[in-house]
């Protein structure tokens, strides 16, 4: 709080200037008799100062919240307020008030750059939190680079598959690149797999927008909660497509559900979960096809239980690895 016993004004005067010369500070530079008169006001009484850098740490504080969840926070009525002390000083030196009558409500959500990288090792699920509230989990082998702007929030999946978890915000797109894929949102949870030759894309809720990572900004494919496309190796996108999302987004709850698939897509996606590859044998064994559930963190289990549903059987290799190769 202030401590007004030197001070011969108002406080809450006090405060009030703090924040229109804050918002004409945050907004523009200022001209040469705007910046002597702001230096003025500040060395005119030491509480000048302490009210004005009070405002620049509660705006850096705004940077960690949403801006629907801040403008909820300002809207809030006194007597909730009376419990969050620090909120109710901010919004009684007018940093809302002048901002939103100045018509600059989007400065209290000038978000500070952002980067950083995360990835996952071998058989790990990896929870990360993103400081606008999104959040990204990692499968196995899997690795991000993150990167947020002011108006715009960027994530490379560089290898492997991540659900995302974006926080809604339409001022700020939230944008993935994997590979020659692109798939930007403003909120909604979708899941991204990265192979070699194709970009997976599914959606468990909201609608995402999916295009070649170079293509015109017209050129692009919806999908909607259900649905999931593929981006090949030219970054064409194919239609959208009914899917399990659930199915194809088991290994968050750490299982593999394989339905009706081919063994050649089975074996690439255990492989993801084992320090060897896996393989088959031929394009024939590949292309039979499993029905069944397994567990990401016991793979040997599947090795165990396919002879007995395929005509197959495993063999290990001098190297170490393993194929599976018929009967």
């Amino acid at each position: 709080m202030m401590d007004t016993r030197d001070c011969p004004r108002d406080p809450a005067t006090v405060r009030d200037e703090a924040a229109t010369w804050f918002v004409r500070v945050q907004e523009a530079s200022l001209s040469a008799g705007q910046q002597a008169e702001f230096d003025a006001w500040r060395h005119e009484h030491p509480l000048h100062q302490d009210e004005f850098d009070l405002l620049q740490g509660l705006w850096s504080a705004t940077d960690l919240l949403p801006q629907a969840r801040l403008q909820a926070l300002c809207d809030e009525p006194p007597a909730r307020l009376k419990r969050r002390p620090l909120l109710r000083y901010a919004v009684a030196a007018g940093v809302v008030a002048v901002a939103l009558g100045l018509g600059l409500f989007s400065g209290l959500n000038h978000p500070a750059p952002y980067d950083a990288t995360f990835a996952s090792v071998l058989g790990e699920r990896r929870h990360v939190a993103l400081p606008d509230g999104s959040i990204i989990d990692l499968n196995s082998r899997s690795r991000v680079r993150v990167h947020y702007q002011r108006d715009r929030r960027e994530v490379e999946l560089e290898q492997g598959e991540a659900m995302f978890s974006v926080e809604h915000d339409s001022s700020r797109p939230f944008v993935v690149q994997a590979g020659v894929g692109k798939v930007t949102v403003t909120g909604t949870r979708f899941d991204v797999r990265r192979d070699p030759a194709q970009t997976r894309v599914v959606v468990e809720a909201g609608t995402v927008k999916v295009q070649g990572r170079d293509a015109a900004d017209g050129d692009f494919v919806n999908l909607t909660a259900g649905q999931g496309t593929r981006v090949d190796e030219q970054g064409r996108v194919a239609v959208a497509e009914a899917v399990n999302a659930d199915e194809l987004t088991a290994w968050r709850s750490g299982k593999l559900v394989f339905n009706n698939a081919r063994l050649s897509d089975v074996v690439q996606e255990v492989s993801r979960y084992r320090d060897k590859p896996l393989g088959v044998a031929s394009a024939a064994v590949g292309n039979l096809r499993l029905t069944s559930v397994f567990k990401v963190n016991d793979t040997e289990a599947l090795l165990r239980a396919l002879p007995s549903i395929l005509p197959v059987a495993v063999r290990t290799r001098a190297d170490g690895a393993q194929e599976i190769i018929a009967k």
